[in-house]
């Protein structure tokens, strides 16, 4: 039975860089990447083009060396050894959190222990080497030491993510690092805690350091591959280096999960990216509903649309990575309180059940062999999957609704939360600074930011584009949900990126299997407003009765 269709009647949203209308969210493609070439008109489809993602320009990063990032920590690793490291391999290596946590009652290791087993593997595997995957930008010089911290401390485990590490997504602001979003330009960007960061630390979690990312999200370049950042370099995928793709932006939170690296990660999403770089890795990716998560002190695209969210190996250690990253900021202009309190997404996962929930199915993906497979397994569960047409909407302006946001956004984040020696603010300054050493700044071009800083929309046609793109995105989800009684919509990897974007409605990706190629792939839940406990107890119950996903055959 073929696993793999020479042709999928869908357009891949392999980043932020989003479809911009229905005829192009129908577009056929090939095994090469699939991008939009956002210099040109929305309505124009010849901006669509296919390019390899294996012609790249820059593999290593040329600002930064594997000697660099390991030389405060390597003299503080060295009573752990190549033994110790076997030895706890069989109990880490894709354990999830709750498992890793009673290892640690048991006496089988510590939160050191484990800290020092994820910094080994990524010294091991990451860079400089016929393995490397390029997906760590940094390391947290004080991680070791916090971790004899929770050591000191064990008897106040109070969640589930206490003492875990953690990697973030290198444009999220953590203390003793540098934010770099991997840009040059922001190289020295040491800022204080982000909001979101606050909250992992508050419930105890470890900050292991950041991972690498598709440079400003993706909303830079225009062409170039995803996974690419002129600090971290380019990232590659642990099933297949230089063959399959990582996705975008959220590359190495995606990629460093997948091969072990951490815990888990946290990734950032304005459409796509992180439901592409989870799908395309084999691990579970969150896109909350925006506004639940904060994004203060998170280098920007768009305050409409951004969010962060938790990217994991399993469906369990999302929900207790969302549960300690929620809350209300009231610096942030969409923040949302909830009012939950600690252990809402993950206390009762295990009793979920998906007897008579209604999952619509676009007809048009029966094509894909695996998501028919992934059907046939909710089924099973007691799900009623019902076939349904996708509404004939489009996503007008959206690039503009981008460029509009960044242009604003941007000298906001760095007035508020950037380091205050910089000098650069808005996007001018930036490609000026990029231009003075182009082949280090910007080997892809910066076709996009010259898009931004060219577009001329007022704050009045931002206020349009808005309440269009999201009563489309809404509607687009809510006809059929509310005509055939549905509780999700089910997609593939981030083909519907762009109208759960704008819907600002959450998107749950969780492993569903392998093409022939070896390319993973994702069964993608989407459902209303607040529904991430329902899309967590959904995907649970699929991953449990599938157990899809696969550890990368080269990292065991």
């Amino acid at each position: 039975m073929t696993r793999y269709l020479p042709i999928l009647v869908v357009l891949f949203i392999f980043s932020c860089k989003s479809n911009v209308n229905s005829d192009e969210a129908r577009t056929p493609i090939s095994e090469s990447e699939t991008v939009i070439d956002n210099t040109k008109t929305d309505d124009d489809l010849s901006a669509i083009s296919t390019k390899d993602f294996r012609e790249f320009k820059v593999l290593d990063s040329k600002l930064i060396t594997k000697a660099e990032i390991w030389q405060t920590i390597n003299p503080l690793m060295e009573d752990f050894k190549e033994a110790d490291y076997n030895r706890l391999k069989p109990m880490v290596l894709e354990s999830d959190m709750m498992t890793l946590q009673k290892h640690i009652a048991d006496g089988k290791f510590n939160y050191e222990q484990l800290t020092k087993f994820y910094l080994y593997r990524i010294r091991k595997f990451d860079r400089e080497n016929d393995l490397s995957l390029n997906s760590v930008i940094s390391i947290n010089p004080n991680v070791i030491n916090e971790a004899k911290e929770k050591d000191d401390n064990a008897n106040n485990l109070g969640h589930p993510i206490y003492g875990m590490p953690i990697l973030l997504k290198d444009n999220i602001n953590a203390a003793n690092m540098v934010t770099t979003a991997g840009a040059a330009a922001l190289k020295d960007n040491k800022t204080d805690d982000a909001f979101l960061t606050k909250q992992l630390k508050s419930k105890g979690a470890l900050i292991l350091g950041k991972a690498n990312l598709s440079e400003w999200a993706y909303f830079f370049c225009g062409d170039c591959p995803s996974g690419y950042s002129a600090i971290g370099g380019q990232t590659l995928n642990p099933y297949g280096r230089r063959i399959i793709d990582t996705g975008g932006s959220s590359s190495g939170s995606g990629v460093s999960v997948s091969a072990n690296f951490a815990a888990a990660a946290i990734g950032s999403e304005t459409s796509g990216s992180i439901l592409s770089p989870a799908s395309s890795n084999s691990v579970v990716g969150l896109k909350p509903t925006i506004g639940l998560v904060s994004r203060s002190g998170v280098v920007p695209i768009s305050s409409t649309l951004d969010t962060a969210g938790p990217m994991t190996k399993t469906v369990m250690d999302n929900a207790i990575l969302l549960d300690a990253i929620f809350g209300p900021d009231t610096s942030d202009s969409k923040t949302i309180d909830a009012r939950l309190d600690n252990g809402f997404y993950y206390e009762k996962l295990k009793n979920a059940s998906l007897k008579g929930k209604r999952f619509g199915a676009p007809k048009r993906l029966l094509q894909d062999t695996l998501f028919v497979e992934a059907l046939d397994v909710l089924k099973k569960q007691g799900a009623i999957i019902v076939e349904i047409e996708e509404e004939e909407l489009g996503l007008p302006n959206f690039l503009r609704l981008l460029n509009l946001d960044m242009k604003k956004d941007l000298p906001s984040y760095m007035e508020s939360y950037a380091n205050k020696d910089i000098p650069m603010r808005t996007i001018e300054d930036f490609m000026a600074y990029n231009l003075k050493d182009s082949l280090t700044s910007m080997p892809y071009g910066q076709n996009l930011f010259k898009g931004i800083s060219d577009d001329k929309g007022d704050a009045q046609f931002l206020e349009r584009i808005q309440d269009t793109l999201k009563l489309n995105g809404q509607q687009f989800f809510d006809k059929p949900m509310r005509s055939q009684k549905l509780d999700a919509f089910l997609s593939i990897n981030n083909y519907h990126a762009g109208f759960a974007a704008v819907a600002e409605y959450p998107a749950l990706t969780v492993p569903m299997g392998y093409q022939d190629n070896g390319r993973p792939m994702g069964l993608t839940f989407i459902s209303g407003r607040l529904q991430e406990k329902f899309l967590l107890e959904w995907a649970y119950v699929y991953e449990q009765a599938s157990k899809e996903r696969i550890a990368p055959k080269d990292y065991n």
